[in-house]
């Protein structure tokens, strides 16, 4: 090791900055045991002495090591190191050791007033989903999705970072209010979370709309002069459909994105699955379940009329030419231009201008941001005397959650997704919907729905299981589809149809998540015998490394994705192999590797030219040149950037002391 380099636990070497945040700071680093990249995020020296923020670093560890998801940055080790302060004080200074991306946040993909094409948006979303649903799962709330917390890897990997205030579901004391101030990003912010209320799962969903809203858009669905004026309309406040910013986007995203920006968190999508179906199913032009907003009260006044509709108060929206320079490939568009519809400027759903006009109308804003806190506090009061104001309709559980009641609609004849669909469309819970098969002669009721407990008409409550008969071939059975199922999920479903299931474990898989069905046999759809045995295959855990010594960096890659792995690089300047070959990789040769792990390799690179040398034979194995002769790396870099500050301001640099919103 250089002796100039700070060390961290006998083991990391600390190297240049890549990010700083309102928490911590972000190095790029060595693991010098393993010989491979890694980042390094450092509390900050200044916040070392707070005992909060010492809190707060340690519960991010936790958190994020608890993940082990393609779609989550991962966490590799965690400790503390100690600092002398010049009075000489010993302060510890916690770490956090983690997965080096290659790549750049979608705050820098998407810059000021770009956006994505339609379906890199929805791709991205995809990702992120995936990383929430897998989190979901396991109990933890992210509670900071937005732009700066994803990152987007050179092949179009996607990464969700920054679990630095994120908290167990069961955590009786995650809501975002700590000392009357909100954490989180105002332009990402639930309903819930700028009131101060405690939040679930679909308080990222609600953030994760605001994500999609502006890859589609290049803004965010609010904005305003302060973050309070930007929590209030994420209280108050319908956003402007996304087809009425931006051409070409389908009512189908429309009606998504609304829906997943629903005030009440009952109304909005409720699992990151049920929101990545329908991202998904838009994408093939599929049907989806996102209903049309619909709109009481208050709410209105005003209308929102789908893009297709021959009647529109907005100016047209130019084409994809007049639109402007492309920065994520030929995808992002510069959202202005003088024919380009500026969505800054006033327009007939009141949104300010930035016209010098507007300063006539400073007084009347801060008369309604006074007016908006005034209401605020009032609520808010009335909340801590009274203890709240809950819906007439609903009960409330102990807990604190919503008990409601619903009608049982028509399901018997339905087939069983259509009946489940139709009471989840009245928000009656999936898990609380148990299914019954029963053999059956008729043909008819073969996958149908041939009676319902309660029955059609009744009144049940939310917490209530309703259970469904579903009619099944008395002499036949059939292999349901298991791609993509856990090994118990897919065992069930195979017990469910009256089948046995004989997995098996294989590592030779290119796919990069642990304990997934790859195929079966016999596959699915196909008819057997009731009580036969069905053989799947899933992925293993842990793959074995290959040998990819002397390789090309492209073959590597190639040769590490058969099993299951990632590849990144960083070069090493050597005149004994040809440029772009493999010199050594983090792992040896027959080492067992977590199914995902990105292997570092390290790739020959010509050394720095003094005088003119003949160029390569091989045109496709030449590196580009650089003009920074000391980069280590062929891509820009960049790791997990705590940009964000947490709940201090995130990547604007304001800070985000909201207090309670009514």
């Amino acid at each position: 090791m250089n002796d100039n380099v700070r060390v961290l636990g006998n083991r990391y070497e600390i190297g240049e900055l890549l990010g700083r945040g309102g928490m911590a700071e972000v190095h790029a680093g060595r693991d010098a045991r393993l010989g491979r990249t890694v980042a390094i995020k450092l509390l900050r020296t200044d916040l070392a002495r707070d005992a909060t923020f010492q809190a707060r670093f340690r519960r991010e560890a936790q958190s994020a090591a608890a993940l082990n998801h393609p779609s989550i940055v991962a966490v590799y080790d965690t400790g503390e190191d100690t600092m002398v302060e010049a009075s000489g004080a010993v302060v510890n200074l916690p770490y956090i050791v983690m997965e080096h991306i290659e790549g750049r946040t979608l705050r820098e993909v998407l810059g000021e007033g770009h956006h994505l094409d339609v379906d890199a948006a929805l791709e991205i979303t995809t990702g992120v989903l995936t990383a929430l649903e897998y989190s979901h799962r396991i109990g933890i709330v992210h509670r900071d999705i937005k732009p700066a917390n994803v990152m987007l890897t050179p092949v179009g990997d996607v990464k969700v970072m920054d679990f630095g205030i994120a908290r167990a579901m069961s955590d009786s004391s995650s809501t975002m209010t700590q000392t009357q101030a909100v954490i989180g990003t105002a332009q990402y912010l639930s309903p819930e979370q700028a009131r101060g209320e405690q939040v679930d799962t679909r308080s990222d969903l609600y953030s994760a709309g605001c994500l999609l809203y502006e890859l589609l858009t290049g803004r965010p669905p609010f904005m305003g002069d302060s973050p309070v004026s930007v929590a209030y309309q994420h209280v108050r406040e319908q956003p402007i459909p996304p087809s009425h910013l931006v051409g070409g986007i389908p009512e189908s995203v429309d009606r998504i994105v609304l829906h997943s920006l629903a005030k009440g968190r009952d109304e909005r999508y409720q699992t990151a699955q049920d929101f990545r179906a329908d991202v998904e199913a838009a994408r093939g032009g599929q049907q989806i379940y996102a209903p049309m907003p619909a709109m009481t009260g208050s709410q209105a006044t005003t209308q929102f009329m789908p893009a297709a509709d021959g009647t529109r108060a907005m100016p047209p929206v130019p084409n994809a030419a007049q639109q402007g320079a492309s920065l994520y490939g030929d995808q992002a568009t510069t959202v202005g231009g003088q024919n380009q519809y500026d969505p800054y400027q006033q327009d007939q759903y009141g949104r300010r201008s930035h016209e010098p006009e507007s300063d006539n109308r400073r007084p009347l804003v801060i008369g309604a941001a006074v007016l908006a806190l005034i209401v605020v506090i009032a609520i808010i009061l009335s909340q801590t005397v009274f203890g709240g104001g809950d819906d007439p309709s609903s009960n409330a559980n102990g807990d604190g959650t919503t008990v409601s009641e619903i009608t049982v609609p028509e399901v018997v004849g339905s087939a069983q997704a259509v009946a489940i669909k139709a009471l989840t469309d009245r928000q009656f819970p999936e898990d609380n919907i148990k299914i019954t098969k029963v053999e059956t002669d008729n043909a008819d009721e073969v996958g149908k729905v041939t009676k319902s407990d309660p029955g059609e008409g009744e009144t049940v409550s939310t917490e209530d299981t309703i259970t469904l008969t579903v009619g099944k071939n008395a002499n036949t059975a059939t292999v349901p589809d298991l791609s993509n199922m856990s090994v118990s999920e897919a065992t069930q479903a195979l017990e469910d149809e009256g089948l046995t299931a004989s997995p098996q474990e294989i590592t030779q898989s290119k796919s990069t998540s642990p304990g997934i069905v790859v195929s079966s046999d016999p596959a699915s759809g196909e008819s057997v015998k009731p009580g036969s045995s069905v053989s799947f295959k899933y992925t293993s855990s842990n793959v074995t490394m290959p040998d990819v010594s002397d390789m090309t960096y492209n073959k590597a890659k190639s040769a590490l994705a058969a099993v299951g792995l990632k590849a990144s690089r960083t070069y090493s300047e050597t005149t004994a192999l040809s440029p772009n070959t493999v010199i050594e990789a983090a792992y040896n040769v027959g080492d067992s590797v977590a199914r995902g792990s990105t292997v570092g390799l390290t790739v020959a690179k010509a050394p720095t030219a003094t005088e003119t040398t003949e160029p390569s034979t091989d045109p496709t194995e030449t590196v580009a040149p650089t003009t920074d002769p000391t980069a280590t790396t062929d891509a820009p870099t960049a790791t997990a950037t705590d940009d964000s500050g947490d709940d201090d301001g995130g990547d604007d640099g304001e800070d985000d002391g909201l207090g309670g919103l009514g």
